[in-house]
């Protein structure tokens, strides 16, 4: 995932700032190995983001959508990232809170809208447990302006996974536009290439933050 992007409203400043976080989060992350039966937090695993330890301002989010600046803020994209390479594996979910606004328009979006977690230090974690019969371990890093990932197993498991976005719009609801769409992800077995199952993991109806003239107007529709 691109990491410093030009965003309508934001200091560009905060989002250099979020390279450096997102880098010193990087260290703690990078190899850690979650074995068997074993539950991953994003917070236990990166710890305390404070000044000391070299985090400086970056972007959050803060109540009611708005947006700010805080130490050790921009997080959310390592948070993003993982969240991203556990949900194209058979491992558990075990607690996401997803943004529930549109708080920018596409910027070279690669994943389909709605697909990230919010993380706040002390409140909010996101944490996953290995559901399967063996060692997972998560690489990030980062390379080239990007940040990067793999979620690798000791050995392949059965099914690889594809996540879609269907029927995305926007539409005006009271003077207000949402951004709607339908995501889900489709099972396929690894062996034949056969699509098994397909499963709707998020139903978005987000409230667009941004300014309405950025909305492509071609995807406005009323249905």
């Amino acid at each position: 995932s691109i990491l410093v992007r030009k965003l309508e409203g934001v200091d560009i400043r905060l989002q250099e700032n979020k390279v450096t976080n997102i880098r010193l989060a990087a260290e703690k992350i990078n190899g850690i190995i979650i074995k068997p039966g074993e539950t991953f937090s994003f917070w236990k695993t990166v710890g305390k983001t404070t000044e000391k330890e070299g985090y400086v301002e970056g972007l959050v989010i803060k109540r009611g959508g708005k947006l700010g600046a805080d130490i050790g803020g921009g997080l959310c994209q390592m948070a993003n990232m993982i969240h991203w390479l556990v949900l194209n594996s058979p491992l558990e979910v075990t607690e996401l809170h997803h943004h529930s606004d549109a708080l920018f328009p596409d910027e070279r979006r690669r994943v389909p809208f709605g697909t990230g977690t919010s993380v706040l230090n002390n409140y909010v974690d996101y944490r996953f447990k290995n559901t399967t019969d063996q060692n997972v371990q998560i690489a990030v890093w980062i390379e080239n302006g990007e940040l990067c990932g793999e979620l690798r197993s000791e050995k392949a498991y059965p099914f690889r996974y594809k996540l879609v976005e269907e029927n995305h719009r926007f539409r005006k609801e009271n003077g207000k536009f949402y951004r709607i769409s339908k995501v889900y992800r489709i099972v396929i077995k690894r062996e034949n290439n056969s699509e098994i199952k397909k499963e709707l993991i998020l139903d978005n109806h987000s409230l667009v933050m941004y300014d309405y003239s950025l909305i492509p107007s071609e995807q406005i529709r009323d249905d």
